[in-house]
């Protein structure tokens, strides 16, 4: 399993999805285009992947490209810490 992956559902479903089950958020479900996250909570998840894994996100990196989905962020941090 991804570390990284699940890292960052466990933070989901702390910030943003209380109460709802980890088999329920799919590294796949989306997350922006879905209704999950909206622009304040975005910058939320943006500001803890940065303080949390040690990394610069860029303005354009924040889009849904790269922040729809689980996969998708998890791939961005390993890409920006050289993995």
């Amino acid at each position: 399993m991804d570390d990284i992956a699940e890292e960052l559902r466990r933070f989901l479903l702390a910030e943003f999805l209380p109460g709802e089950s980890a088999a329920n958020l799919r590294d796949d479900t989306p997350l922006r285009t879905g209704g999950i996250l909206d622009s304040v909570s975005t910058l939320k998840l943006v500001s803890f992947v940065e303080q949390r894994f040690a990394i610069e996100v860029e303005a354009h990196e924040a889009g849904v490209e790269h922040f729809d989905r689980i996969a998708d962020i998890a791939a961005l941090i390993r890409r920006k810490q050289g993995r």
